[in-house]
């Protein structure tokens, strides 16, 4: 299986900030093969169509907009 690439798009706001932590948290906890990755450059952004951050991208696909996650949370999303 291929590593998962997760993705924590906004402009380095400490709701991003945080939303990137529960993010590599998650990971951890899960012991799963994947990167997090913080995307601040607005171009990038845009190609997913975000218009409301922090947004949290999970192999390409936008799982999350405008939320701060929970580790919990983003376990759950990362398990389906």
């Amino acid at each position: 299986m291929a590593e998962m690439k997760i993705q924590v798009l906004g402009p380095g706001c400490a709701r991003c900030k945080q939303l990137t932590a529960n993010a590599q948290k998650a990971v951890m906890e899960l012991d799963l093969d994947a990167t997090v990755e913080k995307v601040e450059d607005l171009h990038e952004m845009m190609k997913y169509r975000v218009l409301s951050t922090p947004a949290l991208v999970v192999d390409g696909t936008v799982k999350s907009l405008g939320r701060v996650l929970t580790p919990e949370a983003i376990k759950d999303l990362l398990r389906a």
